[in-house]
């Protein structure tokens, strides 16, 4: 019955049923989650969706949102019982509105972020959202996770980068606010409840974005550095010198840094020798006349802590130092399994918490591996276990008391367990365990009363008890 009338609105072409047209949106990025479905479904129309959603609701069918299926926490990733449909939204990739004196751009939840860039830089614009799988990832995506990226530092993540909205209701019901207002005092900015939602309360169908200036001089460089200490001493001295022309600066551990010169072939390290940590910083200027990279060697030159450093003197080298820092996850992936914590510290804490997780751990398993990268520039590390090539450990068992370890200590330096890669599956069942009670009971009341029957994308954020 249900099959049926999904034909009859999206077409019969856009209804996937066999376990292998399933198959791929069944299953997370990183082959950690694997679910079931009733069907895929890929609509078209924002009117599509309101009508798939009204008749799923109507029949008490619930509905997990998908877009690139990229992300890292098993949050589009339906549950192994088979009685929810994946909404696909890939085909809702129209770029709706671009207004240049606006800085403003319209677009569909299934536009990829790199189809958002192009655009944008095709009006001399830039949408400054980066992240490695861009040209996969989607902004559907990137909304419900309140993805962040490399640029953070400068322009914010999609929560500072989003005006408005276009939401599909649990009820099938359209909310739109997609108005490149940048002051809107009219109640309560409602948006704010759908971005980091993941699809819990509602389905994003489009947005309306912050666009900026086009750089048009970048000057980016790796430094080799002995500590964190001297990286956050860093980041000081260049903040102190170029403000916020520094738009990104990445941490880099030596074992991530060895992952990927191992496992991506195109890799080179830049140095003669390796270092304990490096960072990867890159300045931007909309004066074309702008001579930022000979400033940037002089800057450097003049940072006594570094252990070596290179700045990069054309487009090719600048890509070849940004792919040691964006295939770490894919260097990761073929490496083997980790146990991945994408958290958030206050700068300041996190040389100690790094030393002190070191040390915490290898007292409790000396065979794991610290995988450690990140955004040092606003205080978001992955810091992931991993373990040594020649031991044999089950890194699943020992997940719920790493964890924990790592958790606890989070929680002590007054830091976050999510920074950027949400709640999804992975972190429901811990969450009550470190957010404040009463943001938890908060957030159930809105869960309540947006999504009273709990179909939207039940099993996620949501701990089965709070």
């Amino acid at each position: 019955m249900i099959i049926h009338q999904l034909k009859e609105i999206v077409g019969p072409a856009q209804v996937l049923t066999s376990d292998a047209d399933k198959a791929p949106y069944c299953t997370d990025w990183r082959g950690r989650y694997h679910g079931k479905a009733l069907a895929v479904v890929r609509p078209a129309t924002v009117e599509e969706v309101s009508e798939v959603v009204a008749c799923c609701v109507k029949q008490g069918i619930a509905i997990v949102p998908q877009g690139g299926n990229t992300g890292l926490c098993g949050g589009a990733t339906p549950a192994d019982d088979g009685n929810a449909i994946v909404l696909s939204l890939g085909r809702l990739n129209r770029i709706r509105h671009i207004d240049p004196q606006n800085q403003t751009i319209t677009v569909e939840a299934g536009c990829t972020l790199a189809a958002v860039q192009d655009a944008a830089r095709q009006h001399n614009h830039l949408f400054p959202l980066s992240l490695a799988s861009e040209g996969s990832c989607q902004i559907g995506g990137n909304l419900s996770t309140n993805a962040g990226g490399v640029q953070v530092l400068r322009y914010g993540n999609m929560r500072e980068l989003t005006l408005g909205l276009e939401v599909v209701l649990a009820d099938g019901q359209r909310l739109d606010t997609l108005r490149g207002l940048r002051k809107d005092n009219t109640g309560l900015d409602l948006k704010q409840c759908f971005i980091g939602a993941e699809g819990t309360l509602g389905i994003i169908t489009a947005a309306t974005l912050k666009l900026f200036p086009l750089p048009k001089v970048q000057a980016t460089a790796m430094a080799a550095l002995p500590s964190i200490d001297a990286a956050i001493r860093l980041l000081n001295a260049t903040q102190a010198a170029f403000g916020d022309r520094l738009t990104a600066f990445e941490l880099i551990s030596d074992v991530c840094m060895t992952l990927v010169r191992q496992h991506i072939p195109q890799a080179r390290l830049p140095f003669d020798a390796p270092a304990p940590w490096y960072v990867l910083m890159e300045l931007s200027e909309t004066r074309a006349d702008s001579a930022l990279d000979e400033m940037l060697v002089h800057h450097l030159t003049a940072q006594h802590a570094l252990v070596d450093a290179v700045v990069a003197h054309n487009e090719q080298q600048r890509l070849v130092l940004w792919l040691l820092r964006e295939e770490i996850s894919e260097a990761q992936k073929q490496d083997g399994l980790s146990i991945k914590h994408d958290i958030s510290l206050p700068i300041s804490a996190i040389p100690a918490f790094v030393e002190e997780m070191t040390e915490e751990l290898r007292y409790f398993e000396p065979a794991l591996r610290l995988q450690v990268f990140g955004h040092l520039g606003d205080g978001n590390l992955h810091f992931n276990v991993g373990k040594s090539p020649d031991a044999s450990l089950d890194l699943l068992a020992l997940e719920p008391q790493i964890n924990s370890l790592v958790y606890q200590r989070v929680q002590l330096n007054m830091g976050s367990i999510s920074a950027e890669h949400g709640i999804g599956q992975l972190k429901r069942n811990t969450l009550p365990l470190y957010a404040d009670p009463v943001k938890l009971h908060a957030m159930q009341l809105i869960k309540n009363a947006l999504d009273p029957d709990n179909l939207m994308n039940p099993g996620k954020v949501y701990a089965d008890r709070w």
